[in-house]
């Protein structure tokens, strides 16, 4: 079995490999999330109004909702090219409002990449690159990293990459290969090396053996900004499974600030956390939790919404277990037509004005500033299974330059299921424990972790 071992150095002048740390004993580490608009993301435009970022998260909110829906035949995890397994993820250029850092190799090298709960494999473009599309800071070179290694066609975890182990290729090396929905590709050799995170605590976490792709052929719609991606889906290759190979237990949480912060788009971070430190559950006071349903593709965190209420009156959302997936990468949260139309009714009922006729490309509602200076402080209580989360306004309005919308809208698809997205998550601890099946809420100030 593949071994992961966390490790904290305290020291740099000790070598990380002399000082091994039970994951037991740490409890687990804490690092930065960066949003991809922040002055500290190298996405940051300057110059762009909050219309335009506004804008912005709606069409990737919509181009990511297609490209996860949308399963062409070709979207694979490729072992050997005649047998294939279906999987689904979303490509850095396209997808994903976060960042993370984290260094790869002996010694290091930084790699700024999309932290995604919607992917699995964990990738990043290495040399020699037969083709690469550009990148601002250098590609990983694996040989130059003592503790790099290539998998075998018949490691354990070149068979979780596909039902088939057998690579087809001379140098029985495990071979991967990733097509997008958007026909955006990286394609590469499994391997293994150590990953160090610089924790916000102070110190250093690495994690040994840690599987990756190394993609020498990459190509699509990905931005020269980011590195590559890191999984954080609930597959046997994301990087949170990986943690539960041996010492580190399988869970994560999150707390996102909110846009209301007078510095959210400054140098504000929100704060990722793996491991036993990540726990909420049973913890705290208003804690709530709803069971993660076990569906295809198992990337994804799939929740069941009953229905909500809007002042008073209750919706209910007449779809069946499993509708509703909670992704980080998403910035609105999507709902199935016919529930959006009943809730977005409601919505207007409570508000009490005439919406703009024509909203922003991306929006569905939206009203002109003109009228009042914020939108009547209202509460949208979701009902998932077991748990009813609370809703701010700050959770389900934002401001556009002249109109403020709602961050929610229907999906264009019809393949029933919905997306919760991050903008709904603002100021909530946010826990996923793929090993108790559940994820878990906490209303909190997250300014304050």
């Amino acid at each position: 079995m593949d071994q992961c071992f966390i490790v904290l150095v305290f020291s740099h002048q000790i070598p990380i490999s002399y000082l091994k740390v039970e994951a037991k004993v740490l409890g687990g580490f804490s690092i930065e999330l960066i949003h991809r608009d922040s002055q500290l993301s190298p996405f940051y435009n300057h110059s762009a109004t909050l219309g335009e970022l506004a804008r912005n998260d709606a069409l990737r909110s919509i181009a990511r909702v297609n490209q996860l829906f949308r399963r062409p035949s070709s979207s694979k995890y490729i072992v050997d090219e005649n047998k294939v397994v279906e999987s689904v993820t979303i490509p850095s250029g396209g997808g994903g409002d976060y960042l993370m850092k984290l260094s790869i190799g002996s010694p290091p090298v930084e790699v700024l990449a999309i932290a995604d709960t919607g992917s699995d494999l964990v990738w990043v473009q290495c040399q020699p690159c037969d083709q690469c599309y550009p990148q601002d800071r250098p590609l990983f070179d694996p040989v130059k990293s003592s503790t790099f290694k290539e998998l075998s066609c018949d490691s354990e975890s070149c068979g979780a990459l596909s039902s088939y182990n057998e690579c087809g290729n001379t140098k029985n090396e495990c071979q991967y290969s990733i097509i997008y929905g958007d026909k955006s590709y990286s394609k590469g050799v499994l391997a293994t090396d150590i990953f160090t995170f610089d924790s916000t605590e102070g110190q250093v976490a690495a994690i040994q053996n840690t599987i990756f792709g190394c993609g020498y052929n990459n190509h699509g719609t990905f931005d020269s900004h980011g590195s590559g991606l890191v999984g954080l889906g609930g597959g046997p290759l994301s990087l949170v499974s990986r943690l539960a190979a041996d010492q580190i237990e399988p869970k994560f949480s999150y707390c996102l600030l909110p846009w209301t912060i007078k510095d959210y788009y400054t140098s504000s971070v929100s704060k990722l956390t793996f491991g036993q430190n990540a726990v909420i559950s049973g913890s705290r006071e208003g804690v709530v939790s709803t069971p993660l349903i076990s569906k295809d593709p198992p990337t994804f965190y799939y929740l069941t919404l009953e229905g909500a209420n809007v002042g008073g009156k209750k919706i209910e959302n007449n779809a069946t277990e499993g509708n509703i997936i909670i992704d980080s990468g998403t910035t609105l949260t999507l709902l199935e037509t016919n529930f959006y139309n009943d809730l977005e009714a409601e919505v207007k009922e409570v508000v009490g004005l005439y919406p703009v006729l024509e909203p922003p490309q991306g929006y569905n509602l939206c009203y002109n500033k003109t009228s009042f200076r914020s939108v009547p402080e209202m509460t949208i209580v979701f009902h998932f299974t077991g748990a009813d989360l609370s809703l701010k306004t700050l959770n389900t309005f934002r401001d556009l330059d002249y109109v403020t919308c709602f961050t929610m809208v229907p999906t264009t698809l019809n393949h029933g299921l919905s997306i919760f997205g991050n903008w709904a998550q603002m100021n909530f601890l946010v826990e996923y424990d793929p090993t108790k099946k559940q994820v878990s809420f906490a209303a909190a100030n997250c300014t304050q972790y």
